[in-house]
């Protein structure tokens, strides 16, 4: 049974969009339509506000943190069309060391990559791109590329694929090099109901469209890619009311849906995976959280429903 065991007052002024704990769990970080970012120390069932982060010029619709090998690095997005990062230079105190404004519309999204993957975010935007952001090395290091018209009308959401991952191909042979690369993953939802899975082409150098994945009537709102868990699973929802739960098929390299949960009131806003990826959070504009969690028989039950009093 889950309860509701504490509950911060974040003191902003308007609604809160997104809130994410850091890799350690001991940093809370909000953003809100308020324009700000607030940052809370959460250790031993404390909650201190330690900074606000002010920088955006609109709504900040969601926020990632960075793998702590990286340092304490925080990215945030917003309607303002910008992408902005952030990073502790000292304790408590959080400077934006990058800006992007290479979108034309909001920013609906961000997520940084495996830290295998190097210090990389992707960033899903209103005007249909997807911008890849990359560090190589410094604060004033950062370079920009973007998939311009990854959808047809405007990208909700991305996630990337784990770096490591059952029955798919994790790494190619670099004929030039003679290397063995990794090979990166991502996948996007769109306005245009469609769930697209991204691939990198070390040989050409560029992101290539590996799948589409066809099922929600409805604009898609958010996607989440399970952590390994010895099956490859993506989660989907959307406007259409719906949870879609997607397992790939090594052989074929594709994706069917092995489960589809109609069941919600209203839009199903948010997908995600426990940290084990053995169970889905949904939460939508109902004000409730379900988990579910697949059974022995490959059905998926809802184990638990959390409400904004608790049960």
């Amino acid at each position: 049974m889950v309860t509701i065991g504490e509950e911060i007052a974040t003191g902003h002024d308007d609604m809160i969009h997104d809130a994410v704990v850091d890799f350690y769990g001991t940093k809370l970080a909000t953003c809100s339509s308020d324009r700000t970012i607030k940052l809370f120390s959460i250790e031993a069932n404390n909650q201190n506000l330690i900074s606000v982060l002010r920088g955006h010029e609109g709504p900040v619709w969601q926020l990632s943190w960075a793998h702590p090998a990286f340092g304490s690095i925080l990215a945030s997005c917003s309607y303002d069309r910008k992408v902005l990062i952030w990073k502790e230079t000292s304790p408590n105190k959080y400077e934006k060391v990058y800006e992007y404004s290479g979108h034309e519309s909001s920013v609906n999204s961000v997520q940084w990559a495996p830290k295998e993957y190097g210090l990389m975010l992707a960033a899903a935007s209103s005007d249909g791109a997807v911008s890849l952001i990359f560090n190589s090395g410094g604060d004033n290091s950062w370079s920009a590329r973007k998939i311009p018209n990854a959808h047809e009308m405007g990208v909700n959401a991305v996630s990337w694929c784990p770096s490591l991952i059952p029955g798919m191909s994790l790494f190619s042979n670099d004929s030039s090099s003679g290397k063995t690369q990794m090979v990166k993953r991502f996948v996007t939802g769109s306005c245009d109901k469609l769930i697209k899975i991204w691939k990198y082409i070390d040989e050409k150098d560029e992101w290539e469209e590996e799948n589409k994945l066809e099922g929600h009537i409805d604009w898609v709102r958010d996607v989440a890619w399970a952590p390994s868990i010895g099956k490859s699973y993506i989660a989907s929802c959307g406007q259409d009311r719906r949870v879609i739960i997607w397992k790939h098929d090594s052989q074929s390299n594709t994706w069917k849906p092995v489960k589809t949960i109609d069941l919600f009131e209203d839009v199903v806003w948010h997908v995600s995976w426990s940290i084990a990826g053995n169970i889905l959070a949904v939460s939508g504009g109902d004000n409730k959280v379900t988990l579910w969690k697949e059974t022995f028989t490959g059905d998926w039950i809802c184990i638990n429903e959390i409400t904004n009093k608790g049960i």
